[in-house]
């Protein structure tokens, strides 16, 4: 029998797992969505992301490498003859780590493995936030196999090399089989910094605390996940936004 590996995005899903599926539990503990993605190589890549938490957000960098790093060296570790399921939602929080654990998946786990795909039924902003254990199991037993990786795997490089024509490209070519990952490529995109904008997240929380009247972090918060579910960021990328808006002009 195959041993199962359980890759999930984020430590909220561990809580709630399902305890009667079995297997290895594996967390992606990162938020490639935000900062630097710099490095050729996975070494390189994991000091550029050490260096941006640490100067951005405070986390020590050597607790990025213990409770982040630790995680990425348990899938490079997958033995053969193994099923591997990833649990990834369809914002572009989750779509990032997916991509990039799809790629990490592509150049160092063996072929006889089988890597299959877990998602919640439709998108919203709660994700598998808001299912209950029996319904985590349902869409368990749905799992999409994912037969070939290196299309989704390239997703990750044309991300890292902030090649916009190659990712809308590929997601296109992707989009019969994984319609999900054009609107988060399409977000991404449009999150982009412009002459003439300063990308969809900034215009949206500007008019967010144009309508409600205020700038209070809270009410603003909940109402970008209202709006901008797709994006799936967190309450650290939406308070450094909040905070670049709301900082005084010299």
């Amino acid at each position: 029998m195959k041993k199962q590996y359980h890759i999930l995005n984020g430590d909220s899903l561990m809580q709630q797992f399902p305890k009667t599926i079995d297997g290895e539990i594996i967390v992606a503990r990162e938020c490639f969505v935000d900062g630097s993605v710099e490095g050729e190589q996975l070494d390189e890549l994991f000091a550029s992301r050490a260096r941006f938490l640490y100067q951005n957000y405070g986390e020590p960098q050597q607790a990025y490498y213990k409770n982040v790093v630790s995680e990425f060296q348990k899938i490079q570790n997958i033995g053969n003859n193994s099923d591997i399921n990833l649990w990834f939602e369809d914002d572009l929080f989750c779509q990032v780590n997916f991509w990039f654990v799809t790629n990490l998946l592509e150049n160092t786990i063996g072929a006889n493995n089988t890597v299959y795909l877990i998602r919640p039924d439709s998108h919203n902003q709660y994700g598998f936030a808001g299912l209950n254990q029996s319904e985590l199991v349902s869409i368990y037993k749905k799992r999409v196999l994912l037969p070939r990786l290196n299309n989704i795997a390239s997703l990750w490089k044309s991300y890292q090399n902030n090649n916009t024509e190659e990712l809308i490209a590929l997601a296109r070519q992707l989009k019969t089989s994984f319609p999900f990952i054009l609107p988060a490529v399409q977000a991404h995109i449009a999150r982009i910094p412009t002459k003439n904008s300063p990308g969809r997240p900034v215009l949206s929380l500007l008019e967010i605390m144009n309508d409600l009247d205020t700038k209070e972090f809270g009410p603003v918060f909940r109402e970008f996940c209202k709006r901008e579910n797709i994006y799936g960021f967190g309450d650290l990328q939406v308070k450094r936004l909040l905070d670049e808006i709301n900082k005084p002009s010299n």
